[in-house]
C-alpha cells in the first residue's frame, strides 16, 4: 500500500485549525467504511481505522483575528511532529466557506500558495459539510444533518446533508444558503442539527425544536475537514491551485445602522421570550 499525505486548513472562525493526514491507500470499498473519532482540540496522532490506517496530527487553537500569523508556524510544527517533509504533501485542503470573510481569504491564500510551491492540487471543502462530518464522527446515527451557523447580521448559513452508506459520501439535499433563522426548511427525515445557530438564536431557529439531536460542538475543524478531503482526493475531486476560491455565500459584508438596531431589538425579544418560557417551565 502507498501513502497519501494531505494538509487541511481552516480559519473560517476564530480558530486557527490545521490537520496533517497520512493515509494508506486502500480499495474504495474499504476506505469508505472507515470509522473515525471526534475532532481533537489539540495536537495528536491517532489511528482512525484498523482496516484503513489514517494518522492525524492536529492544531486547533483559538487565535481570534491573528490566524494568519499562526497558520504557517502551525503547519511547520505538524510536519515536524509527523517526521514528514513538506514535499510529501500531495494536496492541500481548505475550508472554502461560508464563514469569516477575512478567515476564508487567509485559508484560501495559504492553500493556494502552498499548492503552487509544491506543484499539487487543492481540495476546497464546504465548512458546512465539515460540520456535518463532525456531527457524524460524534454520533454514527447522524446520517441526516441540517447545519446552521451564525452568519451575523441576524442571518444563518445553512445546508442540508444526507450520508450515503453505499458510496461513503455526503449527498447535498440543499446547498449552502443564507436565510433568516426562522426561514430554514424542515428536513423530511429525522435529523441532527449541527452548528452554533441554535445557541445564538434560541427559539427563533424554529427547526431546532424538531431535531432528534442538537450538536452545538459540530463546528468547522481541520480534523473532519481532512477526512472529508481524503474522500474527495480519492474520488478525484481536486482543483489546480490557480482555481482556489472562497465560497462566501453572502455578498453583503455590513448592516446599516437601522438594520443593526432592528437586529438587536429582535435578539432582545427572543431572549425575553426564552426566559419567560424557561420561567414557566420551572413552576
Amino acid at each position: 500500500m502507498t501513502e497519501t499525505v494531505l494538509l487541511a486548513l481552516d480559519t473560517s472562525t476564530e480558530f486557527c485549525s490545521v490537520a496533517l493526514l497520512s493515509a494508506a491507500s486502500v480499495p474504495a470499498s474499504v476506505s469508505s467504511s472507515a470509522s473515525a473519532s471526534a475532532p481533537s482540540a489539540s495536537s495528536a496522532s491517532s489511528i482512525i481505522s484498523a482496516a484503513a490506517p489514517v494518522r492525524l496530527w492536529v492544531r486547533h487553537e483559538a487565535t481570534g483575528a491573528v490566524s494568519s500569523a499562526r497558520l504557517l508556524p502551525a503547519i511547520r510544527e505538524l510536519f515536524d511532529e509527523a517526521g514528514l517533509p513538506l514535499q510529501a504533501c500531495q494536496a492541500v485542503a481548505f475550508g472554502a466557506g461560508p464563514g469569516s470573510f477575512t478567515g476564508l481569504r487567509t485559508a484560501t491564500g495559504v492553500a493556494q500558495g502552498l499548492a503552487f510551491g509544491l506543484g499539487c492540487p487543492v481540495v476546497p471543502i464546504s465548512t458546512l459539510m465539515v460540520c456535518a462530518e463532525s456531527a457524524r464522527l460524534r454520533d454514527a446515527a447522524a446520517t441526516r444533518v441540517l447545519v446552521a451557523l451564525d452568519a451575523r447580521m441576524d442571518e444563518v448559513y445553512w445546508a442540508d446533508y444526507a450520508w450515503c452508506s453505499v458510496s461513503g459520501e455526503w449527498l447535498i439535499r440543499h446547498a449552502a444558503a443564507l436565510d433568516a433563522p426562522d426561514q430554514l426548511p424542515l428536513p423530511d427525515t429525522p435529523f441532527t442539527l449541527a452548528g452554533n445557530a441554535a445557541g445564538v438564536f434560541g427559539s427563533r431557529l424554529s427547526v431546532a425544536a424538531q431535531a432528534r439531536q442538537v450538536d452545538h460542538a459540530a463546528l468547522p475543524h481541520a480534523q473532519p475537514l481532512a477526512l472529508a478531503a481524503l474522500r474527495a482526493w480519492r474520488a478525484g475531486r481536486t482543483l489546480p491551485a490557480a482555481q482556489a476560491m472562497p465560497d462566501y455565500v453572502r455578498n453583503k459584508v455590513a448592516q446599516t445602522t437601522a438594520e443593526r438596531t432592528a437586529t438587536k431589538a429582535g435578539q432582545a425579544l427572543a431572549r425575553d421570550a426564552d426566559e419567560r418560557s424557561a420561567g414557566r417551565g420551572e413552576k
